[in-house]
């Protein structure tokens, strides 16, 4: 008996099917608002999912993508079927040109930079030899000889050049 009952269709329809009746019953010039349609849809058909109100706002969504429904200032309406089809966003692409039949098209070019032509007389590339490390060579190390030079250099930036004195005199 339990199988019977699983097996069994529920009588409720599909949500689309049950948005597009809330719609065409309310018969707003305006279109019907989300609270509007999911309460015509309770008073109609009693015996909802728990998830009623999720379950709408996911098919009204799904609809307004696809096109099915046309959402203005929160209002859901039918499309007109007069007017242009919605464009998406950006630059439309550029119309193909149309081929006669029988011709052969070629493959796009390639795109970057091409390669270089190898040269068939040129030797094979020697192998270098072991390959240097990655990043910044380490700091070579002062000699003893340049410490003749005087002591270290201080840090920083040096001090301005202060030009001597002149005497002046009284005379």
């Amino acid at each position: 008996m339990a199988a019977e009952e699983v097996s069994k269709p529920s009588a409720t329809p599909q949500y689309p099917e049950m948005i597009f009746a809330a719609i065409a019953a309310l018969n707003d010039k305006n279109g019907s608002n989300k609270p509007a349609i999911s309460k015509y849809i309770e008073s109609q058909y009693g015996d909802l999912p728990p998830g009623h109100e999720t379950l709408l706002a996911h098919h009204l969504t799904k609809m307004k993508e696809s096109g099915e429904l046309v959402l203005v200032k929160n209002n859901y309406m039918r499309p007109d079927p007069d007017a242009p089809p919605r464009r998406g966003r950006g630059r439309p692409p550029k119309p193909k040109v149309a081929v006669p039949p029988g011709t052969v098209v070629s493959p796009p070019r390639p795109r970057g930079r091409p390669p270089k032509p190898k040269d068939p007389n040129a030797p094979p590339p020697a192998p270098a030899g072991p390959p240097r490390p990655r990043g910044r060579p380490p700091k070579k190390a002062r000699s003893a000889g340049n410490a003749s030079a005087g002591p270290p250099r201080p840090r920083g930036r040096p001090p301005k050049a202060k030009p001597p004195f002149a005497v002046v005199g009284f005379d």
